[in-house]
């Protein structure tokens, strides 16, 4: 659908687009008459040029009323509208040489009729930029596109599936022959491929202009100056070089040297004893997990929290099923799976 609101014509618009049209109709009527006089004098026959006339002028002032007509209604002109418009002149001029007594006159015989085939082209022409400046629809280049992507859609496939490599080949070429022709004469892509561009280019110059004039973020300097209250924080010795003997290091030294020697009472750590099962099971609010016997989902979960800590670092999942098979506690492979995921969540959800 067409997303391009409707404008009409202001009056200055009309005003110069009349103006613009007039000349191409009186000039349409001049060439119809010169064609007429010319006959005329060749024949000495009113009806014989007015025939010539009706032929040539005449039928092309009909198709180019007919282009002037589908291009305000919104349609495109069928190709033999088009042909007709150079036909039809074409053959009145051929006409006017070949009735000519001399090649002067041939010349300007078949000269004349040619002004109707120019108006008509001009008209429609003129009548074609109005429809798609009030409606934004230009249907002369949409059945251009149309056709072309059709044909093009057709050597596609024909280059993909047909089965003679030939044939393949040659729609191949033809296929890339009508890429060119892809949006040819539409004005109204070409615009929305300039603002597509033009968007592109705005947030690439404003990435660019954003990098430039950054303010660069640097961390804040501590204030290394000690205050009245907090004593001056001496330098830490670098490795490799020994810091200077003071007073009070020899004074410390000595002090230390005259402490009588006494016995040396040890430091010991208090080791936590690890927890059981029966511990975990009354935490987890479930009976104790015994060897051999079925067990329920919390129970195993129980159970494997039981042997994943039973170690450090904790086993993991291949590890504690092998505890658990040799232990003899009982439980299907799918249901321990989801019961070392359950505890792996309970795992992260603590963490």
């Amino acid at each position: 659908m067409n997303s391009i609101p409707e404008r009409s014509l202001s009056r200055g618009q009309a005003c110069v687009l009349g103006a613009a049209a007039l000349p191409m109709v009186a000039f349409g009527g001049l060439g119809a008459v010169g064609t007429y006089s010319n006959i005329t004098s060749v024949f000495h026959r009113s009806a014989t040029a007015l025939g010539v006339v009706a032929a040539g002028e005449g039928a092309t002032l009909v198709l180019a009323l007919v282009l002037v007509g589908l291009t305000m209604l919104g349609q495109s002109s069928p190709a033999t509208v088009r042909i007709g418009l150079w036909t039809l002149p074409a053959v009145a001029s051929l006409t006017g040489a070949a009735v000519a007594k001399t090649t002067t006159e041939a010349v300007v015989f078949a000269v004349t009729p040619m002004a109707m085939c120019v108006s008509a082209e001009g008209m429609g022409l003129l009548a074609r930029r109005i429809v798609v400046y009030r409606t934004g629809v230009d249907a002369e280049a949409q059945r251009r596109n149309a056709a072309v992507m059709q044909r093009l859609a057709y050597h596609r496939a024909r280059a993909a599936n047909h089965p003679e490599e030939k044939a393949r080949n040659k729609s191949e070429l033809a296929s890339w022959k009508l890429a060119e022709k892809v949006g040819a004469g539409d004005a109204l892509l070409g615009a929305h491929l300039v603002d597509v561009q033009r968007e592109r280019m705005t947030a690439g110059a404003d990435a660019a202009l954003a990098g430039m004039f950054a303010l660069p973020v640097t961390a804040p300097t501590p204030d290394v100056t000690p205050s009245p209250e907090t004593p001056a924080v001496e330098p830490r010795a670098e490795e490799g070089v020994t810091p200077p003997v003071t007073q009070e290091d020899t004074q410390a030294t000595a002090e230390f040297e005259t402490v009588p020697a006494g016995p040396v009472t040890p430091v010991t750590t208090p080791v936590t004893p690890p927890v059981t099962l029966d511990e975990i099971a009354a935490v987890a609010g479930v009976p104790t997990p015994v060897t051999g016997e079925p067990l329920t989902d919390d129970q195993l979960v129980v159970v494997l929290r039981h042997l994943r800590y039973s170690d450090d670092p904790p086993l993991s999942y291949r590890q504690a099923v092998a505890a658990f098979r040799e232990g003899g506690f009982v439980g299907g492979e799918q249901r321990v799976r989801r019961a070392w995921g359950s505890l792996m969540s309970h795992e992260e959800s603590d963490a």
